[in-house]
């Protein structure tokens, strides 16, 4: 008679947590979840790597770093700025970037993960836009991503004004401006932000507390809902042979997603890492620190929010008096334009389904940009828009650089603020639709091949070879578009 050999000391362990905690069929379930191989899934990751080193560049810095605005005199490696009155939170900077061992690599690494992590953010969420995967039951999934989305946009805003040198100081005066220009309560707001009159002594302490606790802690619970999401809803693919709206087709998590992704993650690491150790950015040492009666030239803000100064920039300085209040519009419009672009693309879900009459079938294929020729063009012309505002932000670089007039730039960015999406607009849905054209031609008559035949009474006809079923199904799974149907013949439409 054979015996069972009694558990290892390990598998009673893991018996005890399993019985507790279920962890064994948790793992059962989802470790051999599968995920689809596409290159567009990988922006995701980059969003997540990115967030991953911020979070583990931050730790670092706050060990030196002195959310102060208390003078001192600085006396450190940089000898261009000893003996200079400054914030303790820039002498900080200074000491970190000189006198810690790899703190200006940390520094530097922080900052471009920062500017890779939105621009990942931004990247992704127009790829789940333009294949129309937010569609349900995902449209919670996507108002979560835009929310992480809008909390960058701050949390980037946070930490680039922590150094109080002088081009973010300039970066204040322009938040205290957009603040002061809200009508009845702009003061107030502005007084509670800075603690007194700007530049008060506690704004550096107050978003520092924004920026490593509040927003970065609510950021990782987004996080952490998003990808549960993710695995509840499954992945959605585009559409192929074998895919449907039930199954997903691609590699187990386990092992063969993980190990890729642990890969890629370094992949990411590394190249910010080089990045950060061979292109110098935001060299607080040469602005020097803040003081109130000095503006920083050439000051631009991160690319993320440079749209936001195209806005201002561009907006003619228009005021109006009522009531005796004064109504700064040159600023007031930005600031109620600026959140609306972005408000309009979060809401753009609902927005598309209550114009389709309410579409309540669930969506796990995505759609090819081509065979949703209005949505496609909307998001041409929001991305135009963004690039307009974008240059119009730098209108002071582009003159320059270019030899032109400020004026000359700054009415060219205010004329293509109207021109330019609408025309992107209308010239992306007529590509599209051209090129559904050229895919229908494709289904009909199949791929050119080059060969010309002469046929028995003496034609010539180039041979044509027909789609493999794989390519067939990839060009006929979505529902035709109104516009391509051919418009019935009078006598056929009264039959």
């Amino acid at each position: 008679m054979t015996t069972t050999p009694a558990p290892s000391r390990g598998e009673r362990v893991a018996d005890w947590f399993d019985g507790r905690l279920g962890i064994h069929t948790l793992a059962k379930q989802y470790l051999r979840k599968v995920f689809p191989d596409h290159w567009s899934f990988l922006l995701g990751e980059i969003c997540l790597y990115s967030f991953v080193v911020l979070i583990l560049t931050g730790i670092y810095l706050t060990l030196f770093f002195h959310p102060s605005m208390n003078e001192v005199t600085y006396h450190g490696s940089y000898v261009p700025l000893n003996g200079i009155r400054m914030s303790d939170a820039y002498a900080s900077t200074l000491h970190l970037s000189f006198d810690v061992r790899g703190g200006l690599l940390v520094r530097q690494l922080h900052h471009w993960a920062a500017l890779v992590f939105i621009g990942a953010m931004l990247t992704h969420m127009m790829r789940h836009f333009f294949t129309g995967s937010f569609r349900k039951p995902r449209e919670l999934n996507w108002l979560f991503g835009w929310t992480l989305l809008f909390l960058g946009l701050f949390e980037g805003l946070f930490g680039y004004s922590l150094p109080d040198d002088l081009l973010s100081g300039t970066g204040m005066r322009f938040v205290d401006g957009a603040l002061l220009s809200v009508p009845i309560v702009g003061t107030y707001l502005s007084m509670f932000l800075f603690g007194g009159e700007y530049p008060g002594h506690d704004i550096v302490s107050r978003f520092y507390s924004l920026h490593i606790l509040l927003i970065p802690g609510i950021m990782a619970a987004l996080v952490v809902v998003h990808l549960l999401l993710v695995v509840y809803h499954k992945h959605t693919q585009f559409a192929g042979p074998g895919r449907t709206e039930r199954n997903v087709v691609g590699a187990p998590f386990m092992p063969v997603y993980l190990a890729k992704a642990g890969g890629f993650f370094f992949l990411v690491f590394g190249a910010l890492t080089v990045l950060a150790a061979v292109a110098s950015i935001n060299p607080v040492w040469s602005y020097g620190p803040y003081r109130a009666d000095q503006v920083s030239t050439g000051a631009q803000p991160d690319w993320y929010l440079g749209f936001a100064e195209g806005l201002v920039r561009v907006m003619p300085g228009w005021e109006v008096t009522l009531w005796g209040h004064t109504l700064v519009l040159g600023v007031l419009i930005p600031i109620v334009v600026f959140p609306l672009l972005l408000v309009f693309i979060g809401v753009y879900p609902f927005l598309e389904a209550r114009s389709t009459g309410g579409d309540k079938r669930e969506h796990h294929l995505l759609d090819r940009p081509r065979n949703r020729p209005t949505r496609t063009g909307i998001g041409v012309a929001w991305i135009s828009l963004y690039l307009i505002l974008l240059a119009g932000g730098g209108n002071d670089i582009v003159a320059t650089r270019l030899h032109l007039s400020i004026n000359t730039v700054t009415w060219a960015v205010r004329v293509a603020v109207f021109v330019v999406p609408a025309l992107a607009f209308v010239v992306t849905r007529r590509i599209c639709l051209g090129l559904q054209l050229r895919d229908a031609e494709l289904v009909l008559h199949g791929r050119e091949t080059g060969i010309v035949k002469r046929l028995p009474h003496g034609e010539y006809v180039e041979v044509h070879r027909p789609l493999d079923p794989a390519e067939l199904h990839t060009l006929t799974a979505h529902r035709r578009p109104r516009e391509l149907d051919p418009v019935p013949e009078p006598d056929q439409a009264r039959s």
